[in-house]
């Protein structure tokens, strides 16, 4: 049993600025703006939320294979890919393009000056979804525009139950193609900010929405998260943390978990939980994909996270 993870790979290239950018950007001169922050601290990434979700999902002893493009400087994440054991049997290499890539500046009050380069992430589009692959669910998270309109529209064509993850690729759809992506999707998947965004451009309430799709998955970061479902609204609790040390990639870790529910069989409660427990972890390591789970430690933890035994 596998999930096909479409979405973006990318290298997250991350610094750190020992200062504070409010007291080097001069306020009256920002239309003419010219400044540059020494970071003394910088490190490279593995991410992109296809990469991260299918990470995650291995960890935990699923089949994730991620679809998508990558570019012609793969070859280090590639070989960390092959070192984790996530398939590359559905990746299309662009040898006239990068891999998407993003640089992230944050300076001590945790602002962030963030650029991204898509690269082949572009390209997406040109990658087919596999039919002989034998997946029973799938995703479609944050990609190229046309890559997630193919992908979504692949899944419906083919038969196979996906979640909707629209990310930070939310902005690129009016609420038109939203509903078209809504009404294709079998489960959806936001944030509470992009609950609000989604809310606003459909100008559905996400009671309404939740009636168009199995369930309605509301992460809400340390409030927990909000499942609605058959007219119910599940809500489900945050895992304990023990340390807060970085919050990037959390929402793929909780995909994760949640896919990893649904593949299992699982009930909505143990899904979210799942995920719940999979942020939790993530959060306690710097980087998205440097975190490692051990099946039998993971269990006593959400056992004394829930007060309830993992069954699946």
């Amino acid at each position: 049993m596998s999930a096909l993870i479409c979405g973006s790979l990318a290298y997250d290239n991350i610094m750190v600025f020992q200062g504070r950018f409010r007291e080097h950007i001069l306020p009256d001169k920002i239309h003419m703006l010219n400044v540059a922050f020494l970071v003394p601290e910088m490190r490279r990434e593995f991410g992109g939320c296809a990469g991260n979700i299918s990470y995650n999902l291995v960890q935990l002893g699923g089949d994730g294979v991620p679809v998508g493009s990558v570019g012609h400087d793969f070859g280090p994440y590639a070989a960390w890919m092959d070192r984790c054991g996530v398939r590359q049997d559905y990746l299309q290499q662009v040898n006239s393009a990068f891999t998407a890539q993003a640089y992230i500046t944050t300076d001590m009050d945790d602002n962030q000056i963030t650029a991204f380069h898509p690269g082949a992430m572009t390209h997406s589009h040109e990658v087919d979804l596999p039919r002989d692959a034998g997946a029973t669910l799938g995703i479609v998270s944050p990609d190229g525009r046309d890559g997630m309109l193919k992908r979504a529209l692949e899944f419906a064509e083919a038969d196979i139950p996906f979640v909707f993850d629209p990310g930070q690729g939310l902005p690129m759809f009016d609420g038109a193609e939203l509903l078209e992506f809504i009404d294709k999707a079998t489960w959806l998947a936001v944030n509470d900010y992009e609950g609000e965004m989604l809310r606003e451009r459909t100008g559905l309430s996400l009671d309404q929405i939740a009636q168009r799709v199995e369930a309605l998955v509301v992460t809400r970061g340390g409030k927990g998260s909000a499942i609605y479902t058959k007219g119910r609204v599940l809500e489900i609790p945050a895992a304990p943390v023990n340390v807060l040390t970085d919050p990037t990639g959390c929402g793929d870790a909780y995909r994760a978990g949640l896919l990893f529910g649904l593949m299992k069989g699982a009930d909505w409660e143990t899904s979210g939980r799942l995920g719940a427990m999979m942020g939790a972890i993530k959060i306690e390591h710097a980087g998205t994909q440097n975190h490692k789970i051990d099946w039998q430690a993971f269990g006593l933890r959400y056992r004394e996270a829930f007060s309830r035994e993992l069954d699946i």
